[in-house]
C-alpha cells in the first residue's frame, strides 16, 4: 500500500499557523521538539507537553529566542496520567485559549523487545497507557476546544509496524494498530458534523532516541534528523489540509 506525504515539493508559508493554538505531546526531545519548534516558527502558539520539566523549558526558551509566539508549558507524565488530570488540564486551557487549533498526538513509549511468550504484562500496560489510553483522554476531553476553531487538525503519530506487524514488536506494534483504528473511528465520527479533521502520520527512520534504542546496531546518521522531516507535519497541521481527513500518512 502507498500512504501519501505533504504534496511534492510543498513548501508552507512563513504564516501557515499565524494566530494558531497547537498542542503537541512528548514536546520535550526528537520529533515533538522539532514539531514544536517548526509550528511556532510559522506563527503558531504552541502547548508543550511532556514529562521532564527542564526539557520543556528549552524548548520554551528557544522559541523564545528565535522570536516566536510565547508558548505554553505543560508538565503531565501520560504514564500516570489519570481522566481527573487530564479533565484538570483542558480545564484550565478553557480558561486560557478559547480554542485549540491542533493536536500532535506525538508522545510514545517502545516498550519491550522480546516475544509475545516471555513479555510482561507491566510492560505492556505501560506501553498502552502511554500510547493508547492517554491519547484517549486527551482527545476525549479537548475535543470540546477544538471543534471550537474554525478549522482543526488531530494528527496520531504512527509507524511502520502499526502498519504491518513484526515480531519482536510486542505491545508497541498493537499500540500503533490501535492508534490508526482510533484515528479512522475519529476521523468517520468527524467527518461530516465536525470542522475537525483527524489523521495519522508515521515519520519513518529518523534519528532519535527511541530509534537507537529500537536499532543499537545502526548508524544513527543514517536516517535524517527531526527537524527535515517536518513538511508533512506542517502540511496536515495547517489550513493547506482542510479537508483532508481519515488519511495514513508517511512523513517521507
Amino acid at each position: 500500500m502507498t500512504y501519501p506525504t505533504a504534496p511534492a515539493g510543498y513548501r508552507p508559508a512563513p504564516a501557515l499557523l499565524q494566530g494558531k493554538v497547537v498542542l503537541v505531546t512528548g514536546a520535550g526531545d526528537g520529533i515533538g521538539r522539532a514539531a514544536a519548534l517548526a509550528y511556532a516558527a510559522h506563527g503558531a502558539t504552541v502547548i508543550l507537553l511532556g514529562r521532564t520539566e527542564s526539557k520543556l523549558e528549552q524548548v520554551y526558551d528557544a522559541i523564545e529566542a528565535a522570536g516566536g509566539p510565547k508558548p505554553a508549558l505543560v508538565t503531565l507524565d501520560l504514564a500516570s496520567a489519570t481522566e481527573d488530570s487530564v479533565i484538570h488540564l483542558a480545564n484550565a486551557l478553557a480558561e486560557e485559549f478559547p480554542h485549540l487549533d491542533g493536536l500532535l498526538h506525538n508522545a510514545s513509549v517502545l516498550g519491550e523487545r522480546r516475544p509475545i511468550e516471555s513479555a510482561s504484562y507491566a510492560g505492556w500496560q505501560e506501553v498502552m497507557q502511554v500510547n493508547v489510553n492517554a491519547q484517549f483522554l486527551l482527545t476525549r476531553h479537548l475535543l470540546p476546544l477544538l471543534q471550537a476553531a474554525p478549522a482543526a487538525s488531530i494528527i496520531f503519530t504512527s509507524s511502520g509496524v502499526g502498519r504491518t506487524g513484526k515480531a519482536y514488536w510486542g505491545a508497541y506494534a498493537v499500540s500503533k494498530f490501535a492508534t490508526e483504528g482510533f484515528m479512522q473511528v475519529l476521523a468517520s465520527e468527524l467527518e461530516n458534523t465536525s470542522r475537525v479533521r483527524v489523521n495519522s502520520l508515521n515519520p519513518g527512520a529518523t534519528n532519535t532516541a527511541m530509534r537507537r534504542t529500537a536499532y543499537p546496531a545502526e548508524r544513527p546518521t543514517d536516517n535524517p534528523a527531526p527537524e527535515d522531516i517536518m513538511a508533512t507535519y506542517l502540511f496536515l497541521m495547517g489550513d493547506d489540509s482542510v479537508g483532508v481527513t481519515g488519511r495514513a500518512f508517511n512523513a517521507r
